[in-house]
C-alpha cells in the first residue's frame, strides 16, 4: 500500500480517469442515443413514430404496449421516438410534454401519479409545490389536470409496467380526456417485458387502453456487434483490441440477444482497464468484466428482497455447488436455509413460508420452478433451479 500523504497528491493525479474512456456516457444504460445508433429496430421505429405521428400537429395518438425482452430496445426506441416528436410539434407551435416513469421505482398508483406529476411541475412556471408525501393518489390527480390544461399533448412512457401493482393508473390516464378531466390528448406507452402482461389486465382496463401491440424481437450476433461497433467512440481511439467487440457481442448473444447486458459488459470492461492503468481494453478484461456486469445485476435484482429470501438463494447455490445436478425439492432447500438462518442470528420461516417464497423468486426470474415426477414412491413435486451460476449468486450475497 502507498504510504504518500494525501496532501502529496495534485488535482491531476486525484482525479485522474485514466486514458481509456473516451464519451463514458454512451455507455449509460439510460442513454438515449442519436438516430444512426440504433440498430436492427428501423420497423419498430417506424410503428412506434406512427402511433405518435398525429400528435406533432396536436391530434390525439394511439396508446401502444411495447413487448420484448430485456435489452432489445423496447425504452430506447420509445424514448428516443418521443424526443424526436417533442422536437417537431414545438416546432408546429404543439405545447407538447412528455413524462418517463421506471415501474421498477414507481410501483403504485401513488407513487406513478407523484412521478408524472413532479416532472410535469419541474417544466412549469408558477407550478404549485407538488408534496413528496402525506397525499394520496386521488390529490396528485387533481395536481396533474391542472398542469395538463397548459398543455396540448402529454406522452407517458410507463416502463417495466408488468412491475406496477396498481393498474387503476391505467384507467385513471387512458380516460382522462373521455371522462372530461382535461382537454390534453394524454397518451400512454407501456413497456413490459413479459408478454402475458396484457392478460393479467382486468377487462375495464384493457378495454379502455384500445391501444396496439408491438413486439420486440431478440437482437442477433451481427446486430449486437453493429450496436457495440457505433459506441467504439465511447473510447479512445485505438484502446479497443480487435477481439473485444465480437467476443462481447457473442456473449450477449448466448445470454438472448441482451444489447443492455452488451454495453454494461464492455462498460466493465472498460472501467476494469482504468482501474488497472492498462492502456488496452482486451478479451480477459471483457470475461472479467462480464462476471463484475453479471453480479451487479443479479444485487440489484434482490436489492429490495428480505434477509430470508437472500438465504434462501445462499441455501440453493450451496446445494448446487455442492452436489451433482442443479434442480432441488423445497424440503432440500429447507434444511440447508433453516441453517443459514440460525447462524445468521435469524428464526427461520415455516416450510409453506419457503415454498412460496420460492415461487416468488420464480416469478421474477430468480430461479425456475418446475414439476417433476419423483417415481412411485414420491409423486410429483416442485424443483428449483439458480438462473445464475453459483458463483455470480454467492459473490452477489456475499456483498
Amino acid at each position: 500500500m502507498s504510504n504518500r500523504n494525501l496532501n502529496d497528491f495534485s488535482e491531476d493525479d486525484l482525479f485522474a480517469t485514466g486514458d481509456i474512456f473516451n464519451r463514458r456516457e454512451l455507455l449509460r444504460v439510460g442513454h438515449v442515443p442519436e438516430r444512426d445508433r440504433i440498430v436492427g429496430r428501423d420497423t419498430e421505429l417506424q410503428n412506434v413514430g406512427q402511433a405518435l405521428g398525429p400528435a406533432i400537429d396536436g391530434g390525439p395518438p394511439s396508446n401502444i404496449v411495447i413487448y420484448g425482452k430485456t435489452g432489445t430496445g423496447k425504452s430506447l426506441v420509445a424514448r428516443h421516438v418521443t424526443q424526436r416528436a417533442r422536437q417537431r410539434a414545438i416546432a408546429n407551435d404543439v405545447k407538447f410534454s412528455s413524462v418517463y416513469v421506471d415501474c421498477s421505482d414507481a410501483d403504485t398508483e401513488t407513487r406513478v401519479a407523484r412521478e408524472i406529476t413532479t416532472q410535469l411541475a419541474d417544466e412549469t412556471e408558477s407550478a404549485p409545490n407538488i408534496p413528496n408525501q402525506g397525499i394520496g393518489a386521488s390529490e396528485y390527480y387533481r395536481y396533474l389536470w391542472d398542469l395538463l390544461e397548459t398543455r396540448d399533448i402529454c406522452v407517458v412512457l410507463l416502463d417495466e409496467i408488468d412491475i406496477l401493482r396498481d393498474e387503476d393508473v391505467l384507467m385513471q390516464l387512458s380516460r382522462a380526456e373521455e371522462t372530461g378531466k382535461t382537454g390534453c390528448y394524454l397518451w400512454v406507452i407501456s413497456i413490459s417485458n413479459k408478454i402475458e402482461f396484457r392478460d393479467r389486465l382486468s377487462e375495464r382496463i384493457d378495454s379502455s387502453l384500445q391501444d396496439e401491440d408491438i413486439i420486440f424481437q431478440p437482437y442477433d450476433a451481427d446486430q449486437l456487434r453493429s450496436i457495440l461497433e457505433n459506441r467504439r467512440d465511447a473510447f479512445k481511439q485505438g484502446v479497443l483490441k480487435d477481439g473485444v467487440i465480437p467476443k462481447v457481442a457473442a456473449l450477449a448473444a448466448r445470454e438472448h440477444g441482451d444489447a443492455r447486458k452488451a454495453i454494461n459488459i464492455l462498460q466493465k470492461a472498460g472501467e476494469l482497464a482504468e482501474r488497472q492503468n492498462d492502456n488496452h481494453v482486451t478479451e480477459a478484461h471483457v470475461e472479467r468484466g462480464q462476471q463484475k456486469a453479471e453480479i451487479q445485476r443479479f444485487q440489484e435484482l434482490v436489492s429490495g428482497s428480505t434477509p430470508h429470501v437472500k438465504y434462501l438463494l445462499r441455501a440453493l447455490a450451496k446445494l448446487t455447488e455442492n452436489r451433482e445436478g442443479d434442480a432441488f425439492a423445497t424440503h432440500e432447500i429447507y434444511q440447508v436455509y433453516q441453517s443459514i438462518a440460525v447462524a445468521e442470528g435469524s428464526d427461520p420461516l415455516s416450510q409453506d413460508r419457503v415454498y412460496r417464497l420460492l415461487k416468488e423468486q420464480s416469478f421474477l426470474g430468480v430461479t425456475e420452478s418446475r414439476h417433476t415426477g419423483g417415481g412411485h414412491s414420491e409423486g410429483s413435486y416442485l424443483e428449483h433451479r439458480l438462473m445464475r451460476g453459483t458463483d455470480i449468486v454467492l459473490e452477489a450475497l456475499s456483498d
